[in-house]
């Protein structure tokens, strides 16, 4: 038996675009400040030895990775979740 055509009346999950430039800079932000603040306070004691640009270098090669393939994947769900209920509404 096939499948019947739903005519628009079960709701549908569709995916929501990407974000904007002002959503992304502030998804970026929400990642990034927190993981720069929690690496600066478990590293401070050793970082504070090395010289700026290696204490940046430091950072960046840690935080990168964190926020791109461990907090941005979740950023984006969470926005998925809020347009979903506001759209819902």
């Amino acid at each position: 038996m096939a499948p019947t055509p739903d005519h628009g009346l079960s709701p549908r999950l569709v995916p929501p675009g990407p974000p904007t430039k002002h959503q992304l800079a502030l998804m970026i932000w929400v990642a990034v400040f927190p993981t720069l603040t929690v690496l600066n306070l478990a590293l401070g004691g050793w970082l504070h030895t090395l010289n700026p640009v290696m204490r940046t270098f430091v950072l960046a090669t840690v935080a990168v990775p964190i926020v791109i393939y461990g907090l941005m994947p979740q950023l984006h769900k969470l926005r998925a979740r809020i347009l979903a209920l506001t759209t819902s509404r």
